[in-house]
């Protein structure tokens, strides 16, 4: 995984600010520590969301010398020009440029992209932007052939991955506003020094909306504008932070995700149900999985091989579920499943329930039984109170932490 800690402006073209010297201005603090805590910041929460930490997590300020390298090789074979504010990849050299684009088409100035000054064409981008000699000393740069600055974004991305996976690789992920200009840049630079395209599969996916009260369409997230909702905010809310993965995993990859308290308060009961349904069958008898429930199996492999349909996936679980296929066929399938949804289902333990807690629920059993409903329903709202929901069973009742 790549982690842009240099370069990375504040404008999909050559121009803006730096995001990170940006901060830095904002807070008070060096671009490295900026970078750091924001780093670290992006490691925790995906600890928490059970996203498996990167083998290989690489920093664009450590390869520097390598990204000098590629853009050397670049000037070698004829595809950079040096205008007044640094080097320039010349897309009109590659006839192959705008690989990723859905159709012919041409970026115009103004919108995606900047005519500046010296640019040759409007599609051409930055490899090397030189320092600003007015103003204050930029934090983070370096001497190169060309003068002191720094790389251009698409520049440091593909160095990344070719130094640590080679090209081609398998798979390159990225937001759907990364094909117009990013990744096609990446492309542009790998054909024209390696003469390969850098990766064999390209996933795109869409947006995370936030929707205003009353709007019809919702906003792209975006921190820059301060439509955001942090990890943190949800576990304020006393909400698992993992309804959020579930709410991601109901959404396919290429579909916009339209983000409401609602949605993930429907997704967090969902999972909830599912959680305690494995619990229900954690202890159940053991035995090879039935030809229904190999069934099951196919369908779910099937699911997440076609374009990671994660949508059906999660309902060919939920059918699974309903399905009259034993309790330990269940439970085996949901571990197994859950090899791919990382929900945490093996990790599940019952609540240990505290005596006071436990004293309140055989109290309220007890007026239940005596059909004294006014006690009943005030020892529900003190269960409530202290975080704890009761659910009613013939048998007795069943405590959870609310």
């Amino acid at each position: 995984m790549n982690v842009t800690d240099v370069g990375h402006l504040t404008s999909d073209a050559d121009s803006g600010e730096d995001k990170l010297e940006k901060g830095a201005q904002r807070e008070g603090k060096t671009v490295w520590e900026i970078a750091e805590f924001y780093t670290n910041a992006f490691l925790r929460d995906i600890r928490i969301l059970n996203i498996l930490k990167p083998d290989i997590l690489i920093k664009a300020s450590e390869t520097i010398p390598e990204q000098i390298a590629l853009i050397k090789e670049l000037e070698k074979k004829g595809f950079t020009y040096q205008i007044s504010d640094g080097i320039y990849f010349d897309t009109s050299k590659l006839p192959s440029y705008g690989a990723l684009w859905p159709k012919k088409m041409e970026l115009k100035a103004g919108a995606r992209v900047e005519m500046s000054a010296g640019k040759k064409n409007e599609s051409d981008f930055a490899l090397w932007k030189f320092s600003p000699k007015n103003g204050p000393k930029r934090q983070m740069e370096w001497i190169s052939p060309w003068g002191v600055g720094f790389p251009g974004w698409h520049t440091e991305c593909v160095v990344m991955a070719a130094t640590r996976l080679g090209i081609p690789f398998d798979i390159h992920c990225g937001g759907i506003d990364h094909v117009l200009i990013h990744h096609t840049n990446e492309i542009a630079q790998a054909q024209a020094a390696y003469g390969r395209i850098p990766a064999n599969f390209w996933l795109h996916g869409e947006f995370m909306l936030i929707k205003a009260e009353n709007a019809p369409e919702g906003d792209k997230m975006a921190k820059s504008s301060g439509n955001i909702i942090l990890t943190e905010d949800i576990i304020k809310k006393n909400i698992n932070p993992l309804s959020f993965r579930f709410l991601c995993l109901i959404t396919h990859y290429r579909s916009k995700l339209n983000f409401s308290w609602d949605a993930l308060s429907a997704a967090n009961n969902a999972l909830s149900s599912i959680f305690d349904k494995a619990l229900e069958y954690k202890n159940s008898a053991k035995t090879n999985l039935s030809t229904e429930a190999l069934e099951f199996q196919k369908m779910f492999k099937d699911a997440i091989n076609d374009d990671l349909d994660m949508p059906r996936a999660i309902a060919v679980m939920q059918e699974m579920l309903k399905s009259n296929i034993t309790n330990g066929n269940k439970y085996d399938l949901l571990i197994d499943f859950d090899k791919i949804l990382g929900l945490g289902i093996k990790d599940l333990k019952l609540e240990e329930i505290p005596p006071e807690i436990m004293d309140i629920a055989q109290n309220r059993k007890i007026a239940r039984q005596n059909k004294d409903w006014q006690t009943s329903d005030r020892l529900r709202k003190d269960l409530l109170e202290k975080g704890w929901k009761i659910e009613d069973k013939e048998e007795g009742f069943n405590l959870k932490k609310n």
